[in-house]
């Protein structure tokens, strides 16, 4: 997270960590970090994939 662009953890555990964060330009940056890598997804971004963890989660266990 940055100092300059106020941040809000959305949810984490021991590896993972979802936070939000408002840009001083006024746009909402969702950010995944998954161990060693965080992705950063704008608004329909996050929301395309929330739809398909959505779908994943609907699937088949193996």
């Amino acid at each position: 997270m940055t100092d300059d662009a106020p941040a809000e953890t959305l949810a984490e555990t021991g590896k993972y960590a979802v936070w939000v964060s408002e840009e001083p330009d006024g746009e909402t940056v969702w950010h995944l970090e998954l161990g060693g890598v965080t992705l950063h997804f704008f608004r329909e971004e996050w929301e395309e994939l929330r739809r398909l963890m959505q779908q994943a989660s609907r699937g088949h266990a193996r």
